[in-house]
């Protein structure tokens, strides 16, 4: 057991300003995958719900669909339990240790059968002495939990904050991310570290949060609604400490889970959750019962053209350049340099499409300098020759997107 006292911590902060926390080489476009929480929750009634519990066969249903219904195909490639994997207590010699009767094959043998899959395994655990649904937590545990990780063969650590002490996260988070990289296996680490300093008035450190972590949720957890959405993508716009400016190759802003699939959203307001989500170079994470899901939406999380805007290799998050009224323009730009996706969503509830007049510099158009406007879910030509002077009239759907792909003419 490791006893993760201040004195400790500190020697591993200094340690790790020399080393480069983060130095694992992944993540390098936004992680794309399936996560059991926002679905599934901490479901453990494996008795009088089987179907739906947190359990190995259902990580092994989803691992087998993202297979068989061209999930992988698209580039989707982790598979994650939440919490509530574990035992209620940990092992005689400290390690965790998975639910028994829920994973009777262990971690270790779940990864075995994702990685046969050539998918990859993520887990879950959490910064303080519980989890947030009280299972065991790593805080005096960080060295044991990741070898036991690295050990498990596990490809992604979420970690989560609840119960923990908030001026404790600038230090154990990175001594989390320190260990990991002792252990030699390539382990993405996603952080829940600046949401708990936000959402209690503290502004976050951005540079050391880069510096620890491969992505970190910046706000609230996302609920099955478009008004969780809608707070969300306002609190992203809003960019408070520049934050867009940290996501690259290697570390990302993750405005958590996409609901795409699920209950709460209209086929429209599910356009505007994955389009916005590839506008802000975010992690790809799906929470939907992969079983049970509308062919529109399925089409939707496969849309290849949006996909290609999430994984721009450039890395540059999209933000928020004008709102007019209720409807917002963002923009982002794309490889090769001078190309771009625009994108206009309208927070509008009424009835009636909006009809925004812009000019192209609007949309992002530099004089001199002639484009191809291209929908950006279809590739469908929208408007040809393009350039910075021209006036355009741009529809947008309430609770809607319509997004560009724009391409600067050789």
């Amino acid at each position: 057991m490791i006893m993760m006292d201040s004195l400790l911590i500190t020697v591993l902060i200094a340690t790790v300003s020399i080393t480069t926390a983060l130095d694992n080489g992944l993540a390098l476009t936004p992680p794309m995958g399936w996560l059991s929480w926002e679905r599934f929750r901490c479901n453990v009634d494996c008795v009088n719900d089987p179907d739906n519990c947190i359990s190995e066969k259902l990580i092994k249903q989803m691992a087998d669909l993202m297979i068989s219904e061209g999930y992988k195909d698209a580039g989707y490639e982790y598979v994650c339990s939440d919490d509530c994997w574990q035992s209620m207590s940990r092992a005689a010699n400290g390690s965790l240790v998975a639910d028994p009767q829920r994973f009777p094959s262990g971690i270790k043998g779940l990864a075995d059968y994702v990685h046969s899959k050539g998918l990859k395994l993520g887990i879950y655990e959490d910064f303080g002495h519980l989890t947030c649904e009280g299972y065991p937590g790593s805080e005096f545990y960080l060295q044991m939990d990741a070898q036991t990780f690295a050990s498990w063969e596990v490809d992604l650590l979420k970690f989560d904050g609840c119960n923990s002490q908030l001026d404790d996260s600038d230090r154990g988070y990175p001594a989390m991310s320190f260990y990991l990289n002792q252990t030699g296996r390539p382990m993405v680490f996603t952080c829940e570290w600046p949401l708990y300093q936000t959402t209690q008035g503290i502004m976050p450190n951005y540079t050391g949060i880069r510096d620890a972590c491969n992505y970190w949720r910046n706000w609230k957890d996302v609920q099955d609604s478009w008004d969780s959405i809608i707070e969300i993508i306002d609190h992203m716009g809003d960019d408070v400490g520049n934050f867009s400016s940290f996501a690259g190759p290697g570390g990302w802003n993750n405005p958590d889970q996409l609901i795409v699939g699920d209950f709460g959203l209209s086929q429209e307001q599910e356009r505007v959750q994955f389009g916005m989500w590839a506008m802000m170079a975010s992690p790809l994470m799906m929470s939907v019962d992969l079983r049970n899901i509308r062919p529109e939406s399925k089409a939707l999380l496969q849309n290849k053209n949006i996909i290609a805007i999430n994984q721009d290799p450039r890395g540059i998050m999209g933000v928020r350049t004008q709102q007019m009224g209720l409807v917002e323009i963002w923009n982002r730009p794309l490889t090769p340099v001078g190309n771009m996706a625009t994108a206009f969503i309208n927070k509008d509830t009424g009835g009636k499409p909006s009809i925004v007049p812009v000019t192209g510099s609007d949309l992002g158009l530099v004089s001199g300098s002639l484009y191809t406007v291209y929908d950006a879910f279809t590739m469908s030509v929208v408007y040809n020759n393009a350039s910075s002077n021209v006036n355009y009239k741009i529809i947008v759907n309430p609770t809607g997107i319509t997004m560009f792909n724009i391409q600067l003419q050789k």
